[in-house]
């Protein structure tokens, strides 16, 4: 696999999501981060001093960069997911700028469903907050490989080694049961500016990275190195000449890589062929990794529609009609186990129904609580799954993508859970 990295194109593109409480400063970071690399344009920049000076203030207010909508500025809160995009030398950034208030946590799950790192803010004068708990337990849930933990507003307590120390440490105890692979603490001011893409002037006795340092050095390979999937988003046929017929398998490789002259293998048919061509915008490829759109053709005609899912042929995921999941409910109607849902798995949608469930997470502790009925707005508990046809489903511990699912009220169209596989029954 290091010899297929290597001839792969840079994975030069990191995916990041705040999190944290109301107030912590998401915004204003974010805000920061575009202002200090010099990633603002000019009428961005205009527009932004006006609206500062219609407040009545003075210089630039950062947050609103990215509280796009009326009612965000209005309050002074995140409502909606607001994406930005910004590139340094070294790499480019899509961040989610997620809402910090309970009620929309389901647009946190949405921002941070496909992050390759999370920025949790901590104040460091309130410390850990309920809602910076439920964020972490989210972040744990949905795997986000990179975890920052930036305690901002070192501005107001003195820029205090001992604040800063004590946040992390707090932090650190109470998150030590959620499996992080490692959290990396930074202290700063994203009023100031201190730490996140400068040093500044005032935490000389921080020897750690500044936060943009941090998002540089991190490494995304993780996605190329598993198995190849690549669920199938639409068809297309070109046909040359009376007889030369070509179908294209149009889509985004959500992981693993593939090249030209791989056998695969095409879920639930189970058929196999060999890749004859990758086709991009751009012009053919020999390799391509995750992340990558491109349209595949194969060497042979093979019975392929909308919904299936391409991998390997010697690494198959598991198809069944039963697991267990961990479910972020995320509608203020609760769990109801005597009715059905439906189960969107990639470009999938299949009938389902929670044949039970198993636990709830505690917030406060983030412990499980063992037999609960139901689940409610923003809980996040462990049920059992069963479909009315077999799913081509990977644990989401293994691959993301594949382990990944939304639950659909049948009834409103509405999306009411975002699932992760744990088990899968096998047969």
């Amino acid at each position: 696999m290091t010899a297929t990295l290597a001839r792969l194109p840079a994975a030069d593109t990191l995916r990041v999501a705040t999190s944290g409480s109301v107030d912590d400063g998401k915004s204003t970071l974010i805000g920061r981060l575009l202002f200090d690399s010099k990633s603002l344009l000019a009428d961005q920049l205009a527009t932004v001093q006006r609206d500062t000076a219609r407040r009545g203030a003075s210089g630039v207010d950062l947050a609103l960069l990215t509280d796009g909508l009326t009612a965000e500025r209005e309050q002074g809160i995140t409502i909606d997911v607001a994406y930005r995009y910004f590139a340094t030398a070294r790499r480019r950034f899509i961040l989610a700028d997620t809402p910090g208030h309970e009620q929309y946590t389901r647009n946190m799950v949405t921002g941070a469903s496909q992050a390759d790192l999370a920025i949790i803010l901590v104040d460091a004068r309130s410390g850990i907050l309920p809602q910076t708990k439920r964020h972490a337990a989210l972040v744990a849930l949905l795997r986000i490989p990179h975890v920052a933990l930036a305690v901002n507003k070192m501005d107001l307590v003195d820029f205090d080694r001992g604040v800063f120390e004590r946040v992390r440490d707090d932090f650190l105890a109470l998150t030590a049961s959620l499996g992080f692979e490692g959290v990396t603490s930074i202290p700063l001011s994203a009023l100031e500016g201190d730490m996140v893409v400068d040093r500044g002037e005032h935490l000389g006795w921080y020897q750690g990275p500044t936060l943009l340092e941090f998002l540089e050095s991190v490494t995304t390979e993780r996605r190329v190195t598993g198995p190849w999937r690549f669920p199938v988003q639409l068809v297309s046929r070109s046909r040359y000449g009376a007889r030369n017929e070509s179908r294209g398998y149009l889509g985004r490789i959500e992981n693993g890589a593939v090249e030209v002259g791989d056998e695969i293998r095409v879920w639930p048919s189970g058929v196999t062929a060999r890749i004859a061509q990758i086709v991009t915008l751009d012009g053919s490829l020999d390799i391509a990794g995750a992340g990558r759109s491109v349209s595949l053709i194969l060497d042979r005609q093979v019975d392929v529609a909308r919904g299936d899912l391409l991998t390997h042929a010697k690494q198959a995921p598991v198809v069944t009609d039963r697991f267990a999941a961990r479910l972020a409910w995320l509608s203020p109607t609760p769990l109801d186990t005597r009715r059905a849902y439906l189960v969107k798995h990639g470009t999938a949608v299949v009938k389902a129904r929670i044949a039970g469930v198993d636990d709830r997470l505690d917030i406060q502790t983030l412990q499980p609580i063992a037999g609960p009925a139901t689940l409610g707005a923003n809980d996040i508990g462990r049920v059992r799954v069963e479909t009315a046809r077999a799913l081509p489903l990977d644990r989401y511990a293994e691959v993301r993508a594949t382990g990944s699912f939304l639950l659909i009220d049948e009834a409103t169209n509405a999306t009411v859970a975002a699932g992760l596989v744990e088990e899968l029954a096998h047969g």
